[in-house]
């Protein structure tokens, strides 16, 4: 016995109906994300009272920046020529490491090593500030950047500054 449904009015209440009908169905383990239930007990299980609880995403981790092959070669070329006392070629070659890996912060941070080494304080406090700034998430990057910017204050004399500086680094990583 069907009735043919005439009005538009009565094929829109018709389909609202089975809307609300499908839309509290429970899912089959096939059109579960990954095609299976879950296991009895655990939440979402067919009779579990427990409701499923939201995904959330897994914390990130800490980044950590390291050196690439030919600019570790570079660096440590780098501190055989400031260890002989040739800064300025020390600078010229971390230069070219950067130019192969320019947002590397541990690179700022040797070229900022160099500068000070070469007595251009201010210099190392401007690169151990761009590697602060590249170098957001990664700790021990941080902590290097502000033990550099704390020994580039102390250089130029501002040692209430130089200690705040230090302070900010040992917060982040104990040397």
């Amino acid at each position: 016995m069907t009735r043919r449904i005439r009005t538009p009015l009565g094929l829109l209440l018709l389909v609202l109906l089975c809307a609300c009908s499908l839309q509290g169905a429970p899912r089959s383990p096939a059109s579960r994300p990954g095609g299976a239930a879950p296991p009895a007990g655990q939440a979402g299980a067919p009779g579990s009272a427990v409701p499923e609880a939201p995904q959330t995403p897994p914390a990130a981790a800490p980044r950590q920046f390291t050196l690439g092959p030919a600019a570790t070669a570079l660096v440590a070329q780098a501190h055989k020529q400031s260890g002989g006392g040739d800064y300025g070629q020390a600078a010229a070659t971390v230069e070219r490491a950067l130019r192969i890996e320019p947002d590397n912060p541990l690179l700022w941070i040797e070229l900022g090593r160099v500068r000070l080494g070469e007595n251009n304080a201010a210099q190392a406090d401007a690169t151990a500030r761009k590697a602060l700034a590249l170098g957001t998430g990664d700790p021990r990057v941080e902590a290097s950047a502000w033990h550099l910017i704390a020994d580039s204050l102390r250089a130029r004399g501002r040692n209430p500054e130089a200690v705040d500086a230090e302070r900010r680094a040992l917060g982040l990583a104990p040397r």
